[in-house]
């Protein structure tokens, strides 16, 4: 069970630590009013993203694809960072080794000024090309199709990592290092289900660090988690990262 701490003990904590690592993932964002896309309220045209998030799904029908991508990126074009994601981003800026890894695509963390960050699953405001490789950032809303390479003319793709396709690797390593050489572990918004993200709570705790959570629910980590906090990210986020 997670040890009887105060707020204000994990507060002291937070701000006398010298390396934090946090996580962040779906519940972050809906204090935005991000939508859960892999909920009731993500179906498009009765499409499943996992029938339109995939490297099958893009070659049969880019134009398929990139309409459900232009019909998010409509809806995240009305977002914006709640408190959780400002603060986060304004404490990166004191800790001498601060990481920060979201499961998140909507860049929020970027746009709230988050730099010391790993999108692991990519970010929807960025493009990627299916012929030359280069990434680069895209706002257009809506996106004109076909969407193509200022550098050589190939088809862009939603930067994205959809079902089927692995993490980038120099993501994973920095989320790797950061998670095995932090003091802190601060986990928010995600149940931590889906590797390789589930395994990240147990190889902070193995390698020593406090485990702090904070979620809506219990979480199936929440046995090992150290502190657990229930509450809504932009309400408890800025009283832990407050000063004194």
């Amino acid at each position: 069970m997670p040890t009887v701490l105060s707020l204000t003990d994990i507060r002291d904590r937070l701000n006398r630590s010298k390396s934090i690592t946090v996580l962040t993932g779906a519940g972050i964002s809906a204090d935005s009013g991000v939508p859960t896309f892999r909920g009731p309220e993500g179906l498009w045209k009765n499409f499943r993203p996992e029938e339109l998030a995939s490297p099958e799904a893009f070659a049969r029908n880019p134009k398929l694809v990139w309409e459900w991508y232009d019909w998010r990126r409509n809806l995240l074009s009305t977002k914006s960072p709640n408190p959780a994601h400002i603060t986060l981003a304004t404490f990166e800026k004191h800790v001498e080794n601060f990481w920060l890894i979201t499961q998140n695509v909507d860049g929020l963390h970027a746009t709230a000024g988050s730099r010391k960050l790993s999108e692991i699953h990519g970010n929807i405001w960025k493009v990627r090309c299916t012929a030359c490789g280069r990434i680069s950032q895209n706002h257009d809303v809506p996106i004109i199709y076909p969407p193509t390479c200022k550098s050589c003319g190939g088809l862009l793709r939603p930067h994205i990592v959809w079902f089927g396709e692995s993490l980038a690797p120099e993501d994973l390593d920095a989320s790797y290092t950061a998670l095995q050489t932090c003091e802190i572990l601060l986990i928010i918004g995600t149940s931590g289900v889906v590797y390789p993200a589930a395994s990240f709570a147990p190889i902070a705790k193995n390698q020593g660090a406090l485990v702090v959570e904070v979620n809506l629910d219990p979480t199936p980590h929440s046995s090992i988690i150290d502190v657990s906090f229930q509450g809504r990210a932009k309400d408890v986020v800025p009283l832990l990262l407050s000063e004194g």
